[in-house]
């Protein structure tokens, strides 16, 4: 589990750094504010955000290609 804004940021950009190519779509999911990421087109994660106060209080993310292409109508 990654915890902390430095923490989660540091993340992020080390996982960006391992995919160029790859690009980020601001995306409503489930009704909450979220990101999609595409490979080549290809939807590669699905994240919402819990948002409190401003702050990203939890990230969901699936990655799992099966359920992407699944849900990929519903984004």
């Amino acid at each position: 589990m990654v915890e902390g804004a430095r923490s989660t940021a540091q993340y992020l950009i080390h996982i960006a750094g391992k995919a160029p190519g790859l690009t980020l779509l601001e995306r409503t999911v489930n009704r909450r504010p979220g990101l999609v990421a595409q490979h080549a087109g290809v939807a590669v994660t699905v994240a919402a955000f819990s948002v409190t106060g401003g702050r990203i209080t939890r990230i969901w993310a699936v990655r799992n290609p099966e359920k992407l292409r699944q849900g990929a109508t519903g984004l």
